[in-house]
């Protein structure tokens, strides 16, 4: 058997079907967010980032920074194990002292990114509770189904926040037996919110649980960034808020937040959780930094909603399809791999514009997208160079056949 032909034969697979995945070697520049320095093989060109998740520029600001350093002059790097091992410092305590204040619960425990914490902390409540049935929206991110696969229980997929589907899922199962329903806040590709209060209302009608991700909305909305649960007031009805730090908090990292016992029980039975070593502590700090700071300042929060508001009404007016987006998310249709790979390689070569394709798995297919994640330092030039460079691509390459097809 020759093993290598049939890594290879995948590899020609995804590339025929356009969605094979490029890294991008750039370097960000400390003080210029979102300007940055791309490596190639013909040297170096400066580009603007369009596409990256630390949305509030947090990764930059120098009370972060600052900590980071600090930390690492006092205590060194690494944290020298697990947690159960040594691994247990003191910011990883103040930092979940901090986050369950932010979510309003009573304990929070920290994974070494947000896909850990959601894949290890769901697979572990589903195993705790005999006889299970998870009921998932069907655009939850992959951490989430991996999550429900592995807790090895009963599923049930409902569409994309209908609560209508959802309860009808409920009602034809045994009223007896445990529910969890899990869903996000924010949908991070087409940039929709879920109707949470009406989730929450189904599961106190139906005695279940409530496990929501906002690892798009934490930092991002609510007076003091604890998401979209906390800019309704319904912090206190979703049993489990799950996060991360490595978006608008601008670091890495994962966490939830709820009771004590359900803390407690993924800390002590959770194999992703005992098993990994624990974040270093000045990551730690800076994560500590930057929720601090997002607690008591709204600045960034306004800024970043106006550019985004701003770059969809610029975009809207160059007759560019803007899907539809009540968030902080700016996706735009292609609807072709091909040709939306196309597009971001001449945004990038030619405009210095900086933005992935989104194509299938991530996306379904038909839907292909440019998605855009303005923050609070893109100025009206670079807004509006890209709403002029994307309308010369669109031109070129007669993306509004495909797009309207879509």
């Amino acid at each position: 058997m020759n093993y290598d032909q049939i890594f290879s034969s995948a590899l020609s697979d995804i590339k025929e079907e356009g969605r094979y995945r490029v890294f991008m070697d750039i370097e960000r520049k400390k003080g210029e967010f979102p300007k940055a320095t791309w490596h190639t093989e013909n040297g170096e060109k400066e580009i603007v980032v369009w596409c990256s998740n630390d949305y509030l520029g947090m990764g930059q600001h120098p009370d972060v920074i600052k900590a980071m350093k600090d930390a690492i002059d006092k205590v060194g790097t690494g944290s020298g194990g697990t947690r159960n091992i040594s691994g247990t410092h003191h910011y990883h305590v103040m930092l979940e002292e901090e986050l369950a204040d932010l979510h309003n619960k009573e304990a929070g425990l920290l994974f070494t990114s947000g896909y850990i914490s959601n894949e290890t902390s769901i697979s572990t409540i589903a195993k705790l509770l005999p006889g299970c049935i998870i009921y998932s929206d069907e655009l939850n991110h992959a951490s989430m189904i991996s999550g429900v696969l592995n807790g090895k229980c009963q599923k049930r997929i409902f569409k994309h926040n209908s609560v209508e589907h959802l309860e009808d899922l409920i009602k034809a199962d045994d009223p007896t037996l445990p529910k969890i329903i899990l869903f996000e806040s924010v949908y991070s590709m087409d940039g929709d919110f879920a109707p949470i209060e009406e989730f929450c209302d189904l599961a106190d009608k139906y005695n279940a649980m409530t496990y929501m991700d906002e690892v798009h909305a934490v930092g991002m909305y609510g007076p003091r960034g604890g998401g979209v649960a906390e800019q309704r007031g319904l912090m206190d009805r979703v049993d489990i808020i799950e996060g991360t730090l490595g978006k608008a908090f601008g670091l890495m990292g994962g966490y939830i937040a709820a009771s004590k016992n359900i803390v407690d029980c993924v800390r002590s039975f959770a194999s992703g959780f005992i098993f990994t070593t624990s974040l270093p502590p000045a990551l730690t700090a800076g994560a500590l930094a930057s929720v601090r700071h997002l607690k008591k300042s709204n600045v960034e929060r306004k800024i970043h909603q106006e550019r985004a508001a701003r770059l969809k009404e610029k975009l809207r007016e160059a007759n560019l399809p803007v899907m539809p987006s009540d968030s902080h998310i700016v996706p735009v249709l292609v609807g072709n791999p091909v040709i939306c790979k196309k597009a971001s390689d001449i945004l990038l070569d030619e405009f210095g514009i900086y933005v992935q394709p989104i194509n299938f798995p991530t996306v379904p297919r038909g839907t292909e997208r440019l998605r855009f994640a303005p923050n609070p330092l893109h100025d009206d030039d670079m807004i509006d160079h890209l709403v002029k460079s994307l309308r010369e691509v669109w031109q070129r390459l007669d993306i509004d056949k495909y797009s309207k097809a879509a």
